[in-house]
């Protein structure tokens, strides 16, 4: 046991081992989980290979290798946030069979893991807009005379972002679609603007599939779309089962009764229902809750296509994801209704699951440990880590020890926040100085931050720097009141919370007043801009690739997805035009005052690199120190190793400067008036 008394060094200058390298090499989860026969399939990060996803396999004798050699990259752009890239089965021949989405051109390819050939396009190219992309694929080997795959199809149909439609569609395996778009087979009309992949009932007669129009977000109301199926394969008697404008519904499965699980907020909370699709008539809907409320939440935000908080196994039990904050993973006894959590030191939960006969396979973490893939033997009761273990790459003695806590904000409002104190095994602060701390906006803002070991955060309270994660108003995982506080009021009441909490910290003695800096990515951006220009707590801000003209982003300069995402946020443009002008930080440069750091990916189109570039144009020459970083090949949200090393030696060197720090193990950014 170390018993040497820690030493006392100035907050800020504390020499650490985790250095931008080692926590971008470990930037990143594994996602989008499957079964390949026996096998457990996910994707994982590669940011020191051009940030491609690759796609990793867990055989049943328990090794892991990749299922995709390099430089294939399993990665969807359908309303760019992507989903589900990939899907596998195992032929009659008993041959494995994978279909994915490449990133690069976005078509569906077919592979055979261990065969000798290369992947084989299953998809055209398109010329017009961004192409024909591809999300959420289903195999389904005994449809037609070579097989089908069932997924989302996003078309563009002319040159702004908005032309765009989408529709379930069936994709033959034997390659004749890939060059001719008419052997598609759209399986759904295309009433709806966003569709998820159809699921197929276990006798194969019917297919469910969750979808909404403009200008709902999936968050703020979907439907849930029936239809019977041919003995072709055609889709009839497409008709909504379920769900409303003011009720969103997040995931549905069938059960093995006929029955369909799905889970509605319906209540103010994401809970697990059932329904009857055979007993539905005369326009009642008789869906009963297979819990009594509990003030959790079994679902959560649809940022992407495909993903499960819930999985039926097949004797009848239910793995669920559900918790207040993070989700845990239980198994659920629909019909005693009695609910036991996994057991084992994870604490969060990603919204991806996979059942294999009596085993659940999840992504997990805690904040001891980053996200791996953990499976739970529901015979057992036991727990076991089986792909991407978390390996502590340095003593957990420089790991941050978080606090969970609820501030109170303005009109007495509960704010729930993760605090990561400066924490160090060989060093403190001296006696009387209080350390420095950054607010961290997470983004969405319909999102949250889970409390799972993030390298970037040790990166920082390792050397004497606290962090604040605040899941504002807005955020997800606290019902759906919580989330709606943003409602018309975004940029006020996310700017409120961040500050409160900044304020609380400095009230109760655990933070330096005059050294407080906001940092965030998207609208977590857009916060901290917002922060900057509208109070003078921050000393400085660091700005990731964000939204600052909200008029720029209601007149198609952003992409479909969220195109109408501010008429609940801000209000209709046409309604309070003056709104978005006044909120604008674009439009608010002449109350900015403190040092900024903004970093942009060249190829970003959700916040395009323009509005940075105008926000700079209307901040030159006004004497504010700032350093802007563009970086070619990046979009939204950083993915390469040397940009994430750069981005994170950048903010650190802002900090020094401005708080004051003295260090020289990294390059010294170039501020400019």
């Amino acid at each position: 046991m170390n018993t040497v008394p820690a030493a006392a060094a100035p907050y800020g200058t504390w020499p650490s081992p985790i250095d931008a390298a080692l926590a971008a090499s470990h930037d990143g989860r594994p996602d989008h989980l499957g079964t390949v026969g026996d096998e457990v399939w996910w994707t994982e990060p590669r940011p020191a290979e051009g940030g491609r996803r690759a796609l990793i396999r867990r055989r049943a004798d328990g090794t892991t290798a990749p299922a995709l050699p390099a430089p294939w990259n399993a990665r969807s752009r359908v309303i760019e946030y992507g989903g589900q890239p990939w899907a596998g089965t195992v032929r009659a021949d008993g041959e494995l069979l994978v279909v994915f989405v490449h990133f690069t051109d976005q078509r569906l390819y077919a592979y055979a893991p261990d065969g000798p050939d290369e992947p084989w396009p299953l998809t055209p190219l398109s010329e017009v807009g961004g192409g024909l992309r591809w999300v959420d694929p289903q195999v389904r080997p005994e449809q037609g005379a070579a097989g089908e795959v069932w997924c989302v199809l996003e078309e563009f149909t002319g040159p702004a972002p908005t032309d765009v439609r989408r529709v379930a569609a069936a994709v033959p395996l034997d390659g004749s679609a890939s060059d001719d778009r008419t052997a598609v087979r759209e399986l759904s009309d295309d009433r709806h603007r966003f569709v998820t992949g159809p699921k197929v009932s276990h006798d194969g007669r019917r297919a469910a599939w969750i979808a909404w129009d403009h200008p709902a977000m999936p968050w703020d109301g979907t439907v849930v779309m029936l239809a019977d199926i041919t003995d072709e394969g055609a889709f009839t008697g497409i008709r909504p089962l379920v769900g409303d404008l003011d009720e969103s519904v997040c995931q549905v499965e069938w059960d093995r009764d006929g029955s369909l699980l799905f889970v509605s907020d319906l209540s103010g909370w994401w809970e697990l229902q059932r329904i009857r699709p055979d007993t539905v008539a005369g326009g009642a809907v008789p869906s009963s809750r297979l819990l009594p409320p509990r003030g959790e939440e079994f679902g959560g935000p649809l940022w992407k296509i495909g993903l499960r908080w819930f999985h039926p196994l097949d004797n009848g039990l239910i793995a669920v994801l559900h918790g207040k904050g993070d989700h845990r993973l239980g198994i659920l006894d629909p019909e005693t209704g009695e609910l036991a959590d996994a057991p084992g030191p994870w604490t969060a939960w990603s919204d991806t699951l996979a059942v294999h006969g009596s085993r659940v396979v999840g992504v997990a973490g805690s904040p001891r440990s980053a996200p791996e893939v953990v499976e739970l033997d529901t015979t057992t009761g036991r727990t076991r880590t089986i792909g991407a273990p978390h390996r502590d790459a340095v003593d957990p003695a420089y790991y941050p020890a978080p606090e969970q806590r609820t501030f109170t904000g303005p009109d007495g409002r509960e704010i729930h926040a993760h605090i990561h104190p400066p924490r160090h095994p060989e060093h403190t602060g001296p006696e009387g100085e209080k350390p420095p701390y950054v607010v961290w906006a997470h983004g969405g803002p319909t999102g949250h931050s889970p409390l799972v070991l993030d390298l970037e955060i040790a990166y920082f309270t390792s050397r004497g720097i606290g962090v604040a994660e605040v899941n504002y108003g807005g955020s997800t995982g606290y019902g759906r009141a919580y989330r709606e506080r943003l409602r018309g009021a975004w940029g006020l009441v996310d700017v409120a919370d961040c500050a409160a909490v900044a304020s609380a910290l400095v009230e109760e003695g655990a933070a330096d007043p005059d050294r407080l800096a906001i940092r965030g990515g998207s609208a977590g951006g857009w916060t901290t801009a917002a922060s900057l220009t509208s109070t003078d707590l921050y000393a400085c801000g660091t700005i990731l690739y964000p939204i600052l003209d909200l008029e720029g982003w209601a007149t198609d300069e952003t992409h479909d997805f969220e195109s109408r995402y501010l008429e609940s946020l801000v209000g209709p443009f046409a309604e309070v035009p003056e709104r978005y002008r006044e909120r604008s930080p674009m439009n608010r440069t002449d109350r900015l005052n403190t040092p900024f750091l903004l970093l942009q990916g060249l190829d970003d189109v959700i916040c395009p690199p323009a509005q940075s570039e105008r926000f700079l144009a209307a901040v030159a020459g006004r004497g504010i120190a700032h350093a802007y970083i563009a970086f070619a090949g990046e979009s939204h949200g950083f993915r390469r190793v040397e940009t994430l090393v750069r981005a994170l030696e950048a903010e650190l060197s802002l900090y020094a400067q401005t708080f004051g720090i003295d260090r020289s193990d990294v390059p010294p950014l170039e501020l400019t008036t």
